[in-house]
């Protein structure tokens, strides 16, 4: 799966809104059950990346909340410096600008951190970050900084 680039300065001021749903920075508190509800949802890989963004103070973690229930989550500076991901939705709220929201307001929090570009390691979906952040795709970055990576039951 290949890597994409993303110009952070060129990235618009404009907040994606999604009716009903709270952006916000994970809190110290909140480690546990966030930690819990990504690998359920995604797996032991995303959850040990996101508790890497826990380490950091504040937390390199967004969720997207409703009426205090998890939707998503978005993370950054995790497995290396200037990389943004994993993000994820619940699968029954895919499709309704969750996605976009978190990864809109995590490239603009690295933005405010003093970066000028981003990497998406590991691109599944292109096309939606291509659309959503006009990412392009780094040559050659396949298969990148996630070869080798050990057997879970190894």
């Amino acid at each position: 799966m290949i890597d994409m680039l993303v110009k952070l300065y060129a990235l618009g001021d404009d907040e994606a809104a999604v009716a009903g749903v709270l952006l916000r920075r994970a809190l110290a508190p909140e480690r546990r059950p966030v930690l819990a509800w990504v690998e359920h949802r995604f797996g032991g890989g995303w959850a040990g990346e996101c508790e890497a963004a826990f380490a950091r103070t504040p937390t390199g973690c967004l969720l997207a909340l409703r009426e205090r229930a998890v939707l998503g989550f978005a993370v950054w500076d995790v497995t290396a410096r200037g990389f943004f991901g994993p993000i994820g939705v619940d699968a029954g709220e895919r499709g309704g600008g969750i996605g976009a929201a978190l990864l809109l307001a995590g490239l603009r929090a690295m933005r405010a951190e003093g970066y000028a570009y981003a990497i998406i390691g590991g691109v599944g979906p292109a096309d939606f970050f291509v659309r959503t952040a006009g990412a392009v795709p780094i040559p050659d970055s396949t298969p990148g900084i996630y070869a080798g990576l050990i057997k879970p039951d190894a």
